[in-house]
């Protein structure tokens, strides 16, 4: 089998995202097509990403994360400002996006963060519950910069539930 880039993937599924999202937009109106392609797109990104966390050597922990992001900057798709974070973080900026530029080049750049920047969070969820992404802007929407902030949140135990029995309260 060929391994392709994350970046030819996304342009051989643009282009079929495309298509379907034309007809699904015929059928059943532009609104319902894009909550469609949103949850679809959605699902296979979780998927995606518990395959991810099941290659981690040592179960699904932020070292592993921050290991796979190269393969998101294969083909110099993602030109990447890594910025100091505390423990339990990992921060970057993206100065240049070719996801962006392959999805406007396509005449898909309003589909551009459905099919691309929409990912990143469910990609998260799916990994593991205790990695969490902050981003408050995107290339694909017109900003400067992507601001990644991701960090891995220690699961909260539950306190103790009381010993006393429902009846001596």
């Amino acid at each position: 089998m060929v391994e392709v880039s994350l970046l030819a993937r996304r342009r051989i599924e643009a282009a079929f995202a495309k298509g379907v999202f034309e007809e699904m937009a015929r059928e059943f109106g532009e609104d319902a097509a894009r909550r469609i392609l949103a949850r679809a797109v959605t699902a296979m990104a979780r998927a995606a990403a518990e395959s991810f966390a099941q290659t981690a050597p040592e179960g699904a922990n932020l070292a592993h994360f921050r290991a796979i992001q190269s393969l998101w900057r294969a083909d110099d798709a993602l030109s990447i400002e890594e910025l100091p974070a505390a423990a339990g973080e990992f921060h970057f900026n993206v100065t240049k996006c070719r996801y962006a530029e392959m999805y406007r080049e396509l005449e898909l750049g309003e589909l551009g963060a459905i099919l691309s920047c929409q990912r990143d969070a469910a990609f998260c969820e799916g990994y593991h519950p205790a990695l969490k992404l902050e981003r408050t802007k995107t290339i694909m929407q017109g900003a400067t910069h992507c601001d990644f902030r991701y960090r891995w949140e220690a699961p909260t135990t539950p306190a103790p539930a009381s010993r006393q029995r429902p009846d001596e309260i």
